[in-house]
C-alpha cells in the first residue's frame, strides 16, 4: 500500500527498503482483523494526542477528526517541525478534499510513495485507508531514523530492545507481537533507563495484565508516553497487532534515547550559564564600583568649585587645612579605586573574548573613558580652588595692610583738620591793625602752603579707598563713608581758604607792616614740618614682600632716606637761627615780642621734638627691615631644598615611566617570570613613597611661608602628584596586561613556546616600540605568519582581520589585540548555534520550550535564570507558557540573527 523512497541518507538505505518493500503489502484486499483494527485505533490515536497536545488539540474518532485534513496538516506540521500550505477553511467536499491532498503531497514530498490512498478515502472517513496513512506517517517519522549498528527502522528498533532487555530473565524480544505480551519487555526497558520507576524483581511472568498496567502507567506519569493500548486488548489476542506494538515501543525508544542528548545539552547550557552569570556579576560590581566613584566625584566638584569669600586670612587658612586634609587622606583611596576600576574593566573584556561573548558596554557615563575624564575635571578643579586659595590668602593680606594704612593715614588726617575750619571762619582780621593784618595774611599763606602739602596725603586716602573696594573689601562701606567724610571736610577746607585769602588781601592794602623774619621762619619751618610728619609715617609705614629682591629694594629706599638726613639737619638748624634772629633783634631794638610767631603754630620746641622722635625711629626701622631679610633668606633655603627634592623625584619619575616602556616590549623569561618582575618592580617603586612624602613635607612648609614662586626648579608639587599617580597607574596597567596574557594563553590553550613566537613576531615589526602595530606593520606580521593577504583577494581578508582586531578604526593594533586574533585563529569556543541545538535537544525538537522543561532538564539556579530571561515565544504552534530560547541564545552571544 505504501512505498518509501531512499530519503534519509545517514541510514542504510537496503534495510529500510526491504522492510518498505514487506510493509507494502497493507491489506491490499481490505481486510483487516477487528482486535488488530481495535488495537491500531487506540494506538494511532493515542500516538497522534501525543503530538497534537502539543498545538493544544486532540481527536477522539480517528477516521472522523481527519476527514476535513486541518488536523492532519497540524499533525504534519508539530512532527515535522515544518510548515505546510495554508489549509482552505470552506466546510464543502473539495475544500476537505484539497486540504488532505496537501498533507498526502506533503508526505509524498519526504520520500515515501502512497499507493491507493487516496483524499477521498480519507475524505469519506474510510477506517482502513485512514490506519493506512497514519501507519505510514508513523514508520515516516518515528521509525524510519532509527538506527542502531548500521540497522534501521523495524531492524534497528528490534534491536535496540533486544540489547536493552538482553539482562533481564524471562524477556525474549524476537518479534513485535508474542514477545511484548507478558509485560515483563516493557518493565524492563522502563527499568533499564529508569530503575528508580519500577520494581523489577517483583514482576511475575504468569501475572501479564497486572505487569502491563504498570509499565503503562508508570511511562504515561513520568516518561510523558501516553497509553497507548489496554493490557487487556494485548493478553485477550493470540497475537497482538505489530504495527500497533511498533508505535508503542518507538516512544519509548525516542524518549530514552534523547536522555543522554538532553543531559550533554544540558551540560553545555549549564556552562555557557554559569560564564555568563559570572561575567553579570562582574559587569555588576564594575557598574557599582563606577557609579560610587562618580558620586564621590560629583560630590566633590562642587565643593572644590565653591569660591566663597571669606573676611580674614585666617578663615582662609582654615579652608586650606582642609584642603590638605582632602589631598592626604580622602583622595588618596578614591586614586586605588579608580585604578584597581581599570583594571576590572580589562579583566572582563579579556573573560568576554575568551568565552566568545560581546565586549561589555557600561551603562551610558560610566565607560572609563567618562570615569577618566571625570577624574581630569576633578583634578582640574583641584589645581583651580588651590590656585583660588593662595590668591585669597594674597588678596586677604594686601586688604588688612591697606585697611590698617588707610586708617592711619585718615585718623594723622583728621587729626591735622581738627579746628581748621573754625580759624578760617573768624574775623579777627577786622579789628586788627596793619601790622597784624599783614601778619594775618602771611600765616594763612603758611596755611595754603601747609594745606597743599596735606593735599598728598588726602589723594592717598582716597587711592587706597577705592583700591580696597576694587579688591572687594568686606567693610567697604565704613571706608567709603570715612574717605568721604575727609574729602568733603577737605573741599569745604578748600573753600573757606579761598574766602579767608580774598578778605585779608582787601584788608591788606591798608596795612603795610609786616615781620618779614615771622615770615620766612613760618614758610621754612612748615614744609620742613610736614617733611618729618611724611618721613615719620613712612618709618613706621608697614610693608609686605615675597622675595630677596623686594626687601633688599626697601634697605636701599630707606638707605636712601638715612643719607639725606644730615642736609635735613641743616635745614632744621637753619630754621632755628630764623627763630634766634628774631629774638636778637628784637632784644637790639628793645621790642617787646607779643607772644608766639603770628604766622605758624609750629614751635622750635615742636621741630626739635618730631626731629628726636624720627631719629628714633629710624634704627627701629632698621631693624625690622633686617628681620625681614634674615625671613626671606629662610624662605630661599626652603625654595632650595624644595627644589633638589622636587628635581631628584621628578628625574625618577621620568626613569622609571621609561623602564617600563622597555619592560612592556621585551620577552624576559615565562609570563609568570614576568608577572613576578613586575610585582616586584611595583614594591621597588613603592618603596620610594617616602621621598614623595618628604616632598610633601617641604612643600606643605614652602606653604605655610606663604612663599609662591620657586626660581629654582620647572616642578611643581601637582606636577610631581600627577606624574607619581601616572607611574601607579601604568605599572599596575603593566601587571594587568600580562595577567591577561597568563588568563587567555590558559583559556585558550596556547603553549609558551607560542605566545614566544607570536611576542617575538610583534617585537620584530614593531620598529617604533611603540607597543603597537601599524596597518602596514601588521600586514608585514601576517604575511610572514602565512597569511596570504598581497593580491586582491588578499586585500578583502586583510580588511576581515583589521575589522576584528581594530573594531575603533585607529590604524594600529595591540598586542593583546594581536594575541586575541591569534588565539582565536587557532582554538575553538562555544557558539550561539550550538546552544540553540542544545535547547532545541531539551525542547523534543519544538521551537519553544517551557518553564517546567527547563526545571526538569537544568539545575534549579540555572533553571530560574533561563525562565527570568527567556522571552515569551510567539511563533507558529505557540502554546501557554512557551518560551523563546533561540533569541535568548543569540542575546548570549550578541547576534542580532541566528
Amino acid at each position: 500500500m505504501v512505498d518509501y523512497h531512499a530519503a534519509n541518507n545517514q541510514s542504510s538505505t537496503g534495510g529500510v527498503q526491504t522492510y518498505m518493500e514487506q510493509e507494502n503489502d497493507w491489506d491490499r484486499d481490505m481486510l483487516l482483523d477487528p482486535a488488530w483494527e481495535r488495537q491500531q485505533r487506540k494506538t494511532f490515536t493515542a500516538w497522534c494526542n501525543s503530538h497534537l497536545r502539543k498545538s493544544g488539540t486532540q481527536i477522539e474518532n480517528i477516521e472522523e477528526d481527519f476527514r476535513d485534513g486541518l488536523k492532519l496538516m497540524l499533525l504534519l506540521e508539530v512532527i515535522a517541525g515544518e510548515r505546510l500550505p495554508k489549509p482552505e477553511r470552506g466546510k464543502m467536499r473539495v475544500h476537505k478534499i484539497n486540504n488532505v491532498n496537501k498533507a498526502l503531497d506533503f508526505i509524498a514530498s519526504k520520500g515515501v510513495k502512497l499507493v491507493s490512498i487516496g483524499a477521498e478515502e480519507i475524505v469519506d472517513g474510510n477506517a482502513k485507508m485512514t490506519l493506512g496513512m497514519i501507519w505510514t506517517i508513523i514508520l515516516r517519522f518515528a521509525i524510519q531514523d532509527i538506527s542502531v549498528e548500521e540497522t534501521s527502522a523495524k531492524e534497528g528498533l528490534l534491536l535496540w530492545c533486544q540489547r536493552k532487555t538482553a539482562p533481564y530473565k524471562n524477556v525474549n524480544v524476537q518479534n513485535f507481537h508474542i514477545s511484548w505480551k507478558d509485560g515483563l519487555a516493557f518493565n524492563a526497558l522502563i527499568h533499564r533507563h529508569r530503575p528508580d520507576l519500577i520494581d523489577y524483581d517483583s514482576l511475575r511472568k504468569d501475572d501479564p495484565v497486572t505487569n502491563l498496567n504498570n509499565a503503562f502507567e508508570v511511562a504515561e506519569k513520568h516518561l510523558d508516553i501516553p497509553k497507548m493500548l489496554d493490557a487487556e486488548d494485548i493478553v485477550g489476542t493470540l497475537r497482538p497487532d505489530e504495527k500497533a506494538i511498533m508505535t508503542y515501543v518507538s516512544c519509548f525508544y525516542h524518549a530514552f534515547s534523547g536522555a543522554q542528548k538532553a543531559e550533554t545539552a544540558a551540560n553545555r547550557i549549564c556552562k555557557v550559564l554559569a560564564v555568563n552569570q559570572e561575567n553579570e556579576q562582574m559587569m555588576e560590581d564594575y557598574e557599582k564600583l563606577a557609579s560610587e566613584l562618580l558620586e564621590w566625584i560629583r560630590r566633590t566638584i562642587p565643593w572644590l568649585e565653591n569660591r566663597t569669600q571669606e573676611k580674614t586670612v585666617n578663615d582662609m587658612q582654615a579652608k586650606q587645612e582642609d584642603f590638605r586634609d582632602y589631598r592626604c587622606v580622602h583622595k588618596p583611596p578614591k586614586v586605588q579605586e579608580k585604578c584597581q576600576l581599570e583594571i576590572s574593566f580589562n579583566t572582563l573584556q579579556t573573560k568576554l573574548r575568551l568565552s566568545n561573548r560581546p565586549a561589555f558596554m557600561p551603562s551610558e557615563g560610566r565607560m572609563v573613558s567618562d570615569i577618566n575624564g571625570a577624574w581630569h575635571t576633578l583634578e582640574g578643579a583641584e589645581k583651580g580652588y588651590e590656585e583660588w586659595i593662595l590668591s585669597e590668602i594674597r588678596r586677604l593680606e594686601r586688604l588688612e595692610h591697606l585697611a590698617e594704612k588707610f586708617h592711619q593715614k585718615a585718623a594723622i588726617h583728621e587729626s591735622w583738620t581738627d579746628g581748621k575750619e573754625a580759624m578760617l571762619t573768624q574775623k579777627d582780621y577786622e579789628t586788627s591793625t596793619l601790622s597784624e593784618v599783614k601778619a594775618l595774611l602771611r600765616k594763612h599763606e603758611a596755611f595754603e602752603s601747609d594745606l597743599a602739602a596735606h593735599q598728598d596725603r588726602v589723594e592717598q586716602i582716597a587711592a587706597i579707598a577705592q583700591e580696597l573696594n576694587e579688591l572687594d573689601y568686606y567693610d567697604s562701606a565704613s571706608v567709603n563713608a570715612r574717605c568721604q567724610k575727609i574729602c568733603d571736610q577737605w573741599d569745604v577746607l578748600g573753600t573757606l581758604t579761598q574766602n579767608r585769602k580774598e578778605s585779608l588781601e582787601r584788608t591788606e592794602k591798608q596795612l603795610e607792616s609786616i615781620d618779614e623774619l615771622y615770615l620766612e621762619y613760618a614758610k621754612r619751618a612748615a614744609p620742613f614740618n610736614n617733611w618729618m610728619e611724611g618721613a615719620m609715617e613712612d618709618l613706621q609705614d608697614m610693608f609686605i614682600v615675597h622675595n630677596i629682591e623686594e626687601i633688599q629694594g626697601l634697605i636701599t629706599a630707606h638707605e636712601q632716606f638715612k643719607s639725606t638726613l644730615a642736609e635735613a639737619n641743616k635745614e632744621r638748624e637753619a630754621i632755628q637761627a630764623i627763630q634766634a634772629e628774631v629774638h636778637k633783634i628784637a632784644q637790639s631794638n628793645g621790642i617787646k615780642l607779643s607772644g608766639a610767631n603770628p604766622y605758624t603754630t609750629i614751635t622750635p620746641a615742636s621741630i626739635d621734638s618730631k626731629w628726636k622722635k624720627a631719629m628714633d625711629m629710624v634704627p627701629l626701622r632698621d631693624n625690622a627691615l633686617q628681620d625681614e631679610l634674615n625671613k626671606q633668606n629662610s624662605n630661599d633655603t626652603l625654595r632650595a631644598k624644595f627644589a633638589t627634592q622636587a628635581n631628584t623625584v621628578g628625574a625618577y619619575i621620568q626613569a622609571k615611566m621609561e623602564e617600563i616602556g622597555r619592560i612592556s616590549i621585551e620577552m624576559n623569561g615565562t609570563l609568570e617570570d614576568q608577572l613576578t618582575h613586575l610585582k616586584e618592580y611595583q614594591k621597588t617603586i613603592m618603596s620610594y613613597m617616602p621621598e614623595i612624602n618628604t616632598l610633601e613635607g617641604y612643600h606643605q612648609l614652602i606653604q605655610e611661608a606663604l612663599i609662591f614662586d620657586n626660581q629654582y626648579t620647572s616642578y611643581t608639587m601637582e606636577h610631581l602628584r600627577v606624574g607619581w599617580e601616572q607611574l601607579l597607574t601604568t605599572i599596575a596597567r603593566t601587571i594587568n596586561e600580562v595577567e591577561n596574557q597568563i588568563l587567555t594563553r590558559d583559556a585558550k590553550g596556547i603553549s609558551q613556546e607560542q605566545l614566544y613566537e607570536y611576542r617575538a613576531s610583534f617585537n620584530h615589526f614593531d620598529k617604533d616600540h611603540s607597543g603597537a602595530l601599524q596597518a602596514e606593520e601588521f600586514k608585514a606580521c601576517l604575511i610572514s605568519l602565512g597569511y596570504d593577504v598581497e593580491n586582491d583577494k588578499g586585500d578583502s581578508e586583510f580588511a576581515r582581520i583589521m575589522g576584528i582586531v581594530d573594531p575603533n578604526g585607529s590604524g594600529a593594533v595591540t598586542f593583546q589585540a594581536f594575541i586575541d586574533f591569534m588565539s582565536r585563529e587557532t582554538t575553538d569556543t562555544d557558539t550561539a548555534d550550538q546552544v540553540i541545538a542544545s535547547f532545541k535537544i531539551l525542547a523534543a525538537d519544538k521551537p519553544f520550550i517551557t518553564a517546567e522543561e527547563l526545571r526538569r532538564e537544568l539545575p534549579p539556579d540555572q533553571a530560574e535564570y533561563c525562565i527570568a530571561r527567556m522571552a515569551p515565544y510567539t511563533g507558529p504552534n505557540a502554546i501557554p507558557g512557551a518560551l523563546d530560547y533561540m533569541s535568548f541564545s543569540t542575546a548570549l552571544y550578541g547576534e542580532s540573527d541566528l
